[in-house]
């Protein structure tokens, strides 16, 4: 055996962490092929057996021949006549089995390269099965990784022993990796197909958050704390309902942590993503409210037939509650499991155009025109005929799109009004 065979078992047994009786089993392998295609005629041996000695640094190639009586003897490969096998056991008889050493002269040195290529290709097999066995239970755990080369979009993570990949769907939005970045990664699936096993990760996944807080809020791993539910977008926005089995614990709290630090950690390590904890309540109007926080609802209807929730807001809040490019609702629609529609509350609109109606039509009847005419003159700030008289005919006029002749008695009544006059 030589030098470089001997590094490459230590490599493999020390580095990749493969057990050294598989690295030898590869290299045993590796030289029964390399044996085959050097010898002529060895393909036709039925069973050959190498024997490695790794302190010696000897390879050794055994056949597996059929003791058969001489004037039977037909197959030079896998017979061996009985005279022959009698010098090697004396009790030797027709039908036994024995081995020979069929190692050609200088062997290992003339088969190392053929055999190396062969044994790498095997060794390569056993890392890939030793990956599977060791993260085939680990799907779901997060993980620190190195970036180390990206394939097309997809992201290559050293992970030690092995190597991850997040594909470009399961990266976050905005998130920019140098080789050389020290990440974290959730562990989505560990796949085990034609192309071997492989490591799927990510960081878009919400689970990836699920798994912070757990590391992060102590209450949570000790399951005082439970999250109830997660809604993501990542790189923007989460929303995380909590709720805790202990009624003196709060559970929002427990979550943020003192002046925020544990709630930070957690936000630093998304870069930043905005991240909601809501209480968890089980009654979806009070989940509702907590979820759209922090607009203010004005009104709440549950329809539990169809799981949607209708939802009204002041003018001033419908932003709030829709959130940018309706991302608010839309995740508190993923974290209730109910279709949330929020609408302004149109009611004090509607108020509103009752009076102006009220009062546009007392005035109409004060000035002779029609109820039309009034609740543009209403509309335009003449209210009433004290307003009006502050007003030009020419400000009638646009305002009621009429002429100044038509204006001016509609000024003239208003004052003679304003002033006790007949009109």
């Amino acid at each position: 055996m030589t030098n470089d065979i001997v590094a490459l078992i230590e490599y493999y047994e020390k580095e990749k962490g493969i057990d050294r009786d598989k690295v030898v089993a590869a290299l045993e392998f590796a030289f029964i092929s390399a044996y085959r295609k050097m010898v002529p005629g060895a393909d036709a041996i039925e069973t050959l057996r190498a024997a490695v000695d790794t302190k010696k640094g000897e390879t050794r190639i055994f056949a597996a021949l059929t003791v058969v009586a001489d004037e039977d003897h037909s197959d030079n490969f896998n017979e061996v006549r009985l005279s022959t096998a009698l010098k090697k056991n004396p009790e030797a008889q027709p039908g036994d089995i024995q081995e020979f050493n069929v190692t050609p002269k200088d062997f290992g040195r003339i088969a190392v390269q053929t055999a190396k290529q062969t044994m790498m290709q095997r060794l390569r097999q056993a890392e890939k099965e030793m990956i599977y066995e060791e993260f085939k239970d680990r799907a779901g755990d997060v993980v620190s990784g190195t970036v180390r080369r990206f394939e097309r979009n997809d992201v290559m993570i050293d992970l030690g022993k092995f190597e991850g990949i997040m594909p470009n769907r399961e990266r976050v939005q905005g998130e920019d990796y140098n080789i050389g970045d020290r990440i974290r990664a959730y562990v989505l699936a560990v796949e085990n197909e034609g192309r071997g096993p492989e490591i799927i990760l990510s960081r878009s996944h919400p689970n990836f958050v699920r798994r912070l807080f757990e590391a992060e809020v102590n209450e949570i791993s000790d399951r005082t704390v439970e999250i109830r539910a997660i809604a993501r977008e990542a790189g923007f926005r989460t929303k995380v309902a909590v709720w805790s089995t202990d009624p003196k614990v709060d559970p929002v709290g427990a979550c943020v942590g003192m002046r925020g630090a544990r709630v930070k950690n957690i936000v630093r390590e998304l870069n930043n993503e905005k991240v909601d904890i809501i209480r968890w309540s089980e009654d979806p109007a009070e989940l509702v409210r907590e979820a759209l926080k922090p607009a203010e609802l004005r009104s709440i209807v549950v329809d539990e037939e169809t799981h949607t929730v209708h939802v009204t807001v002041d003018e001033i809040d419908l932003s709030k509650a829709i959130g940018r490019k309706g991302q608010n609702a839309r995740l508190s629609s993923r974290l209730m499991g109910w279709d949330v529609q929020v609408r302004r509350d149109e009611s004090k609109e509607e108020q509103f155009k009752e009076k102006i109606g009220g009062a546009a039509h007392t005035l109409g009847e004060q000035l002779g025109i029609t109820d039309e005419l009034a609740g543009k003159l209403t509309l335009a700030g003449g209210i009433a005929p004290e307003y009006i008289i502050g007003m030009s005919a020419e400000d009638i006029s646009e305002a009621l799109e009429i002429s100044l002749e038509e204006a001016a008695p509609i000024l003239a009544r208003a004052n003679a009004i304003v002033s006790g006059s007949p009109a």
